[in-house]
């Protein structure tokens, strides 16, 4: 079918610009720079190591320096573990077994460490993902090949547009009385739903509680197990959460991000150990560790008995290791068949311990940042399934500019909602935003159809103050400077910094310190963010309320809130170029972060230059929100 040849052809293509750069980074970049960018542990040192399945060893390392540096190794990433001595030689592949804090477990292709694993400057390097890669291949292929059969899977022909989907009508409706009416109709539409169902979540709307209330109403109904996953490991352990928290028992296939007692008990590995035949394996573990002991005191220069002695010794623990296999698989299955909920990421949806496991529903959160690939690996388990997200948010990352052009950057999420329109229920009350910061959003996102709850609609830091400003430094000389490929903009931030100070210095005289606003100041440029945090740190005032500070790049802040949020938009040039500011749906996610006061701080003569910057200065000044940077020019 041509539609699934497409996406084939366009996975191809990223796949091979994700190669490359890795390479890239691999050939050119030394052991701190690849430290610096999330790609390396160095050095580490090795606190234990165990037999594993199939017998391979797992080893547990620990970060011994740099441990506040943000890093790339995940739960399921391929890694490899190496010496510095002799990096190109001296190296053994694994997967990252489990990832929390400064320490991570790594399953090496071995059944014993290697001599130089003793003579430190060990690290761990994080390689080229092939695993999710061939995943999602394996997955659209399966979906064509699925699609092209006499008795073809029906949704497969509703996700791609053949088919309309359906709704049952006899469906009994159970109103939760935590949701408003919206949430409660966007739950029954899920029930109801045969195929398919889309929930599109604008900011703030209380898309995960309806999505959990969904989940938990379904099993209600039908008692049937649910998959739901996400593509991010972070979005999962929120939902994970919340879902236990209504009392449902949860699975959660990985290991979570957000290092937190209660999502580890939801783990595999915690049931497990809690689990009445655990102690069985463990018993088999030793005698085997015991016999592959025994097997290497015998050293190399040895005769034929001796030889004898160790093949038995060896082949001893082989068959343990075996049983060991049995019984923790036993166990596997009978954990998985008692869950109510699985959850997972997209690509972990087909971890070996649910690979063939079939579902009736699949749920697909933050489907408005998922590759549509990689969304095919849990569909295909199931026999209905919900998105849910903001095709108006931030889309998925995507590495090739070639394959985002010719369609990988649409979601299917997006496909689908311009397909079937009588499939989506649009949350529309919104319990975050002020009316006037939620307003400009809603006219150009969402046909204006949002409304602010009672709670929140006129909620302000303090009487007589605004909710939102545009501060315009044009003609204020704050000109943009370039570093290497990014974009920075040292006037406008020691300007953002002066009037946060003012502002916080009047919160100062309403707030207590236990209960200040939070902060936070966003850039879409990460050298601006740079130069803001260094700045910061040399502020007297602002350094007595750095915890409720935060400063950084609009993607790390989707998907949070703050009472209050500063936006420097960096760019001021006289030839009005605003590079990626002209992605509007990224300045959706950082305008809709703030509660209670928002700040814009930009050049009007260079923003204008796209209508939707231009409309929005506009709408400023229509509610008496904007500002020239010169009235604050004399104050302190």
């Amino acid at each position: 079918m041509p539609y699934f040849k497409k996406l084939l052809d366009l996975l191809k293509t990223e796949r091979e610009e994700d190669l490359q750069a890795y390479i890239k980074q691999k050939e050119t970049l030394s052991v701190a720079e690849r430290r610096a960018l999330g790609l390396t542990w160095y050095p580490i040192a090795i606190r234990g190591s165990e037999m594993s399945r199939g017998d391979y060893l797992t080893v547990e390392v620990e970060r011994t320096t740099h441990h506040d540096l943000q890093h790339q190794l995940r739960f399921g990433m391929p890694a490899v573990l190496f010496s510095n001595h002799d990096p190109k030689n001296d190296k053994v592949e694994g997967l990252i077994a489990y990832q929390g804090g400064s320490r991570l477990k790594i399953t090496l292709c071995t059944d014993e460490l290697p001599d130089w694993a003793r003579n430190g400057k060990l690290g761990i390097d994080v390689l080229f993902d092939d695993h999710s890669y061939d995943e999602m291949q394996a997955a659209v292929k399966r979906a064509s090949v699925q699609n092209e059969q006499a008795d073809n899977h029906h949704l497969i022909k509703i996700l791609t547009g053949i088919d309309k989907p359906s709704f049952a009508e006899d469906v009994v409706h159970y109103p939760v009385a935590k949701l408003n009416k919206v949430q409660q109709l966007a739950v029954y539409h899920i029930v109801a739903a045969q195929q398919l169902a889309i929930v599109h979540g604008p900011p703030g709307t209380g898309k995960t509680t309806t999505l959990v209330q969904a989940v938990k109403t379904m099993i209600k109904q039908h008692g049937r197990q649910i998959l739901v996953v996400a593509p991010s490991n972070t979005a999962v352990d929120l939902l994970s959460e919340k879902l236990a928290d209504e009392g449902l028992n949860v699975l959660r296939i990985g290991n979570p991000v957000r290092v937190s007692e209660k999502l580890f008990s939801l783990t595999l590995d915690s049931k497990m150990s809690a689990h009445a035949s655990i102690k069985e394996v463990k018993d088999l573990k030793k005698q085997a560790a015991e016999y592959k002991k025994m097997a290497h005191k015998y050293k190399r220069n040895f005769g034929r008995a001796e030889k004898e002695q160790r093949k038995a010794l060896f082949d001893e623990a082989h068959k343990l290791m075996k049983a060991v296999a049995g019984a923790e698989q036993y166990i596997i299955e009978d954990l998985i068949g008692k869950a109510q909920v699985v959850t997972a990421t997209l690509v972990g949806a087909n971890h070996y311990t649910i690979k063939d496991r079939k579902f009736d529903t699949v749920v697909i959160d933050e489907a408005g940042q998922a590759l549509e690939p990689a969304c095919w690996i849990p569909i295909l388990k199931a026999q209905k399934v919900i998105l849910a997200g903001d095709h108006c948010q931030l889309p998925p990352t995507i590495k090739s500019n070639d394959a985002a052009k010719a369609g990988l950057s649409t979601t299917l999420l997006e496909k689908c909602i311009a397909l079937h329109p009588n499939a989506v229920v649009l949350l529309e009350e919104q319990y975050r935003m002020h009316t006037q910061i939620m307003a400009y959003s809603s006219k150009v996102f969402y046909e204006g159809k949002l409304k602010a709850h009672a709670a929140v609609a006129g909620h302000l830091l303090f009487p007589g103050d605004t909710a939102l400003n545009f501060i315009d430094t044009a003609g204020c000389g704050f000109e943009e400077q370039r570093e290497g490929t990014s974009i920075y903009n040292s006037e406008e931030a020691v300007f953002l910094l002066k009037h946060l100070t003012q502002l916080v210095l009047k919160l100062a005289e309403v707030y207590v310190a236990e209960n200040f606003p939070s902060i936070g100041v966003i850039s879409p440029y990460k050298q601006q963010i740079y130069i803001l945090k260094d700045l910061l740190l040399n502020h007297p005032v602002l350094q007595l309320y750095i915890e409720k500070i935060s400063v950084n790049t609009i993607d790390s802040f989707q998907g949070q809130e703050r009472d209050i949020v500063y936006i420097g938009m960096t760019r001021s040039n006289n030839e009005g170029v605003i590079g990626f500011l002209s992605d509007i749906r990224r300045m959706n996610v950082a305008m809709t972060r703030a509660r209670k006061k928002l700040v814009v701080i930009g050049d009007s003569a260079t923003l204008s230059r796209l209508p939707f910057y231009s409309d929005f200065i506009a709408y400023a000044e229509s509610i008496d929100a904007y500002r020239s940077a010169w009235e604050f020019a004399d104050a302190d």
